[in-house]
């Protein structure tokens, strides 16, 4: 079997002129090499396409592949994470991850949060401001924690993004609208801990590979799981598998919220509990990063006891079961 791979590699847009916060979501060099190195592993040929541009230029060309290993993020908008899917889909070509609904769905925090509150899965109270003028009637109890509505990598979050008064949540989200020219998600503040849940498989077939608990050293608490804090999380972030109560509960969120948009083959769900230790809903990320080392789901899956090669192979795998094909007919080196 014949994979491509699609992917926004970061050093292209730092030459561009992008800067690093700017380029957080976008893959190193090496996780490229890693997760090439884990598919001929498993006895599939590969491909590098690159970002959305290259994909289409080779399409256009004539170009196919088998199957496409995606993880390409895009560059802006609200649908940036859907452009390569959509792509796909109109060339009819089989794909890793989540289709285009999914994936405009989950970058936009609000409309996620609504889909899983409709289904009865707990998320906290929150509100969507487009403009300074929307704080007027905002009816939010105090704390209250403010973070732009579709960015990832903890992008946007510092120790300003907690706020106690109007004043403060002025600010911030004066702030926000001016830095990242997106509306601002605005909810109350969830007290207790940070989880994330990954998950592997669609629908009925999805299975929880673990829960990990996020713990920030105390220095660096105050400005919660930031963009700076991931970046440099080397003795700042202590990352541990947990299995309590508390923890088995968020699993079973995570894998109804999962399930509710629909996402497929494999990502993370966030949440924080609040005080009375009611793990809440936050966000998914059906795109999540796959770097070896670093990345969220990896750390997660090691701890499991799963490797890179067999979560990568899992990833395929689910793929592969989503669409029909039995990978083991299918695998070919040529």
């Amino acid at each position: 079997m014949r994979i491509g791979l699609t992917y926004d590699l970061r050093t292209d847009y730092l030459a561009k002129g992008l800067d690093a916060e700017q380029t957080a979501e976008f893959d190193a060099p090496e996780t490229i090499d890693a997760l090439e190195a884990a598919l001929r592993t498993q006895g599939f040929s590969t491909e590098r396409i690159g970002n959305l541009q290259s994909l289409a230029a080779r399409l256009i060309a004539g170009d196919r592949w088998d199957l496409v290993f995606n993880i390409a993020e895009g560059l802006r908008g609200l649908g940036r994470e859907a452009q390569v899917p959509a792509l796909l889909d109109a060339w009819d070509l089989p794909y890793t991850f989540s289709d285009p609904a999914t994936m405009a769905v989950t970058l936009d925090k609000s409309v996620a949060k609504r889909v899983v509150r409709d289904q009865g899965i707990p998320t906290a109270p929150f509100a969507v401001i487009e403009s300074l003028e929307d704080l007027k009637g905002l009816c939010l109890a105090y704390p209250l924690f403010v973070k732009p509505l579709a960015e990832g990598t903890g992008k946007g979050i510092g120790a300003v993004s907690r706020v106690s008064t109007s004043r403060q949540l002025q600010i911030a989200c004066a702030s926000l609208l001016e830095r990242f020219r997106q509306p601002v998600l605005v909810e109350s503040y969830l007290s207790g801990r940070e989880l994330t849940v990954g998950i592997v498989g669609t629908g009925r077939e999805a299975r929880v590979l673990g829960v990990m608990e996020i713990q920030l050293d105390a220095s660096f608490a105050e400005g919660g799981y930031s963009y700076e804090n991931k970046e440099h999380y080397v003795g700042r972030v202590r990352y541990c598998l947990a299995d309590d109560g508390e923890a088995m509960q968020a699993a079973d969120t995570a894998l109804a919220a999962w399930r509710a948009l629909r996402c497929r083959d494999a990502g993370r769900v966030d949440l924080r509990s609040d005080e009375d230790g009611v793990p809440q809903f936050l966000e998914v990320n059906p795109l999540a990063g796959l770097h070896p080392v670093r990345s969220d789901l990896v750390i997660l899956a090691r701890l499991a006891g799963l490797s890179y090669e067999a979560l990568i192979e899992s990833i395929v795998g689910a793929c592969l079961t989503r669409n029909g094909t039995v990978s083991a007919v299918h695998r070919a080196t040529g």
